[in-house]
């Protein structure tokens, strides 16, 4: 890992050990994904005498208090899985205004929970996030479900769904709306693993795969896309070729000898594999520390 300051180095510490929890909490993985990206900004923090530590910066607990008012806003009883879902919809939807658009996939906050909850815009993950966090603290049979494409929530019994889509708002989704998705996002037809409920960390995976993919499309942001495979790493199960991305990352910040070093490492793991790529990669380790020239 990068040399990282004490806060961010507790957080990572955080981050590792919920991820390798029996149970690991859902929103905390996320709040903690969304204090990568910096501290909450001024307007959003209550004002401070000086010399006074700033509280909760990061917005970790204030986003957690924010869950639990939400679900709290819920009826109480016991009620069918449709009814669930129709008072999600009212209440997230409707009276709170969640959902997204298509500028949201251009914003780095669409990713982030603490700023989903702030201005109440999103990814279809983070809305879902949001969505399955409320209704889990208000006692509700709810899950995720990682469509192809469009991330979404369920209800009630996991063979016959009640699904509901937070993107649009809460809208209800019939199995021909779902398929409909999953063919328009992937030219693939529906399958029933498909709809087989989302766990906490393949969940957080996808999320961090997604700001990879918005830093991707943005070189300047090297600083995003390092932090996004350096927690991608910290979770138990991760595909081994980002740590070949993590070393380019290192590469294009200038990092050339830990770059190359990490690469050669990764050329070790796969000799027994892989020997051309092996070979291919020990070869860009040699171009990295050329650069020091």
């Amino acid at each position: 890992m990068s040399a990282l300051d004490s806060g961010t180095a507790e957080r990572r510490r955080q981050f590792a050990e919920e991820a390798r929890s029996e149970r690991p909490d859902l929103a905390l993985l996320c709040l903690l994904l969304g204090a990568e990206a910096g501290p909450v900004g001024p307007a959003e923090v209550r004002p401070v005498t000086p010399g006074e530590a700033v509280p909760d910066p990061y917005g970790i607990d204030a986003a957690q208090i924010e869950l639990d008012r939400l679900a709290g806003l819920l009826p109480y009883g016991s009620r069918s899985p449709a009814a669930w879902a129709s008072a999600l919809a009212e209440l997230l939807g409707g009276r709170c205004g969640f959902g997204g658009s298509s500028v949201d996939y251009q914003r780095l906050d669409s990713s982030l929970l603490q700023q989903v909850l702030r201005r109440r815009r999103g990814l279809p993950i983070l809305l879902s996030v949001v969505w399955i966090e409320v209704a889990r603290r208000a006692g509700a049979p709810v899950y995720g479900v990682a469509l192809p494409g469009h991330f979404v929530v369920g209800f009630g019994d996991r063979e016959r769904p009640v699904l509901a889509d937070p993107f649009a708002g809460g809208a209800p989704l019939t199995g021909q709306d779902a398929e409909l998705l999953v063919t328009g996002a992937t030219g693939v037809a529906l399958e029933p693993s498909m709809m087989t409920p989302a766990r906490p960390l393949e969940i957080v995976l996808r999320i961090l795969n997604n700001v990879r993919a918005w830093a991707a499309a943005r070189p300047e942001r090297t600083d995003v896309a390092l932090w996004a495979v350096e927690l991608s790493l910290l979770l138990p199960s991760h595909p081994a070729r980002l740590r070949f991305e993590r070393a380019q990352l290192l590469v294009q910040r200038g990092e050339f000898l830990r770059g190359a070093a990490e690469m050669e490492e990764y050329a070790e793991i796969l000799d027994g594999i892989e020997p051309t790529t092996a070979e291919n990669i020990r070869r860009k380790a040699h171009a990295a520390r050329a650069l020091l020239n």
